[in-house]
């Protein structure tokens, strides 16, 4: 077993070490400056920002401590968005006229990569969406995008399928009134029409400053779905399943309650919601008992030892975010924005959690790794670990329904 291990890292070793190849006796060279807009304050979800931070600085050590991309260490340039898309919109402006960044990574919510990607579009610099999920960035067709995370399809397809595998009738979809939410709404109820077009299905659009979503909630305790699909991010997430909770409609014997927006790895999340998140199945773009490359295992070791917590979905896609930047540089032997393009969109590089490559389709498939890895794990026990919870359905294989726990009202 301990052969097995040294192999299995000697692996890694040589796989950044290909990407690196530092020059030996080299002179110090200039930084490679790498453009990075996330979320540092509110009313942005500040933990995702901090998970991206988390990521692009744990991909940026194990860059830099095997030499950096031809000799030249990583510099990350960072920029707050708070999540607002004129922002962001500025924030990639400086990052390309001012910083004279290479290529732009980090952003982790759809209405500010959507802002900031016109920008990246009129200079023509790479973009490296980490977690923006709207198709709507894919759509618009710019060739100096690149989305190796999730996409609203992919989650659409997914819920949909778990829908049809949990043999519900009436499903009730609350989303956020954001480009992320309104936008994975569509996607789902597109999805059930192909699939399960029996199904009843409706979505309620939600202020995500607000405080109070009894309104929206209350009509649902006189006539609950079978189904609640949450799309909407914290804080107005965490008060939305505790209203849900506390009128009785979900998770409850009746409703089942689906979170598309995977909060459950957010190291907030149960201090927020308690008994509320209790029963609750997850839409996971990671758990510990997935299949994971090599590379995925040394990050994730690297960010428990950084932060003391469990790795988590946006640390896996913003590493994966650096490396494909590193590597396309180290591919184009330049960091010259029309090589840098060229080389992304022929990308075939092993990350953290499979071989991404780029499609070349139009809509939502272009310049979308289609193949991220899912899965489905619910939520047994109040303060219980993702890694203890239980999976119940693998990456690419159907939901077993019975092995999901329901509460007993």
């Amino acid at each position: 077993m301990a052969g097995l291990l040294r192999r299995d890292m000697l692996g890694v070793a040589l796989t950044v070490a290909a990407i690196m190849l530092p020059v030996a006796g080299a002179q110090a060279a200039d930084p490679i400056k790498v453009g990075v807009t996330i979320t540092q304050s509110p009313p942005g979800s500040v933990v995702q920002g901090t998970q991206v931070k988390d990521g692009l600085e744990v991909a940026a050590k194990i860059i830099n401590d095997a030499g950096g991309v031809d000799g030249r260490k990583i510099e990350l340039v960072i920029e707050d968005t708070q999540g607002l898309p004129e922002k962001a919109r500025a924030a990639v402006e400086k990052l390309a006229t001012r910083d004279k960044v290479v290529a732009i990574t980090g952003e982790h919510q759809s209405s500010a990569a959507l802002a900031g990607i016109e920008v990246a579009h009129r200079y023509k610099i790479p973009y490296i969406n980490t977690n923006g999920w709207s198709d709507v960035i894919r759509e618009k067709g710019y060739p100096e995008v690149f989305n190796p995370g999730n996409y609203n399809s992919r989650v659409g397809a997914a819920a949909a399928a778990t829908m049809k595998e949990l043999g519900v009738k009436r499903v009730v979809s609350i989303a956020e009134n954001t480009d992320y939410g309104i936008g994975l709404a569509k996607a789902i109820g597109e999805a059930l029409k192909k699939i399960a077009p029996d199904v009843q299905y409706k979505y309620e659009t939600l202020d995500r400053a607000s405080k109070d979503f009894l309104p929206a909630i209350l009509p649902m305790r006189a006539n609950a779905p079978d189904a609640i699909i949450n799309l909407m991010l914290p804080p107005a997430a965490y008060i939305m399943m505790n209203q849900l909770y506390e009128q009785g409609v979900a998770p409850s014997a009746k409703t089942w309650l689906y979170d598309g927006s995977g909060l459950a790895d957010y190291p907030d999340f149960w201090q927020n919601v308690k008994e509320a998140g209790k029963g609750m199945l997850v839409f996971g773009l990671y758990h510990p008992k997935m299949a994971q490359p090599a590379l995925g295992k040394q990050v994730g070791e690297a960010y428990t030892a950084k932060t003391k917590n469990e790795p988590n979905r946006l640390l896996f896609q913003a590493a994966d975010s650096l490396f494909l930047i590193a590597d396309a540089i180290k591919r184009a032997k330049s960091t010259d924005s029309g090589a840098l393009i060229k080389a992304l969109g022929e990308t075939k590089y092993t990350g953290t959690r499979g071989e991404i490559t780029f499609s070349k389709d139009k809509g939502y498939a272009f310049n979308q790794w289609l193949d991220v890895p899912y899965v489905t794990f619910q939520l047994t026990e109040v303060n219980q670990k993702v890694g203890d919870s239980a999976l119940v359905s693998q990456a690419g294989q159907p939901l077993d329904p019975a092995k999901l726990w329901k509460p007993a009202k």
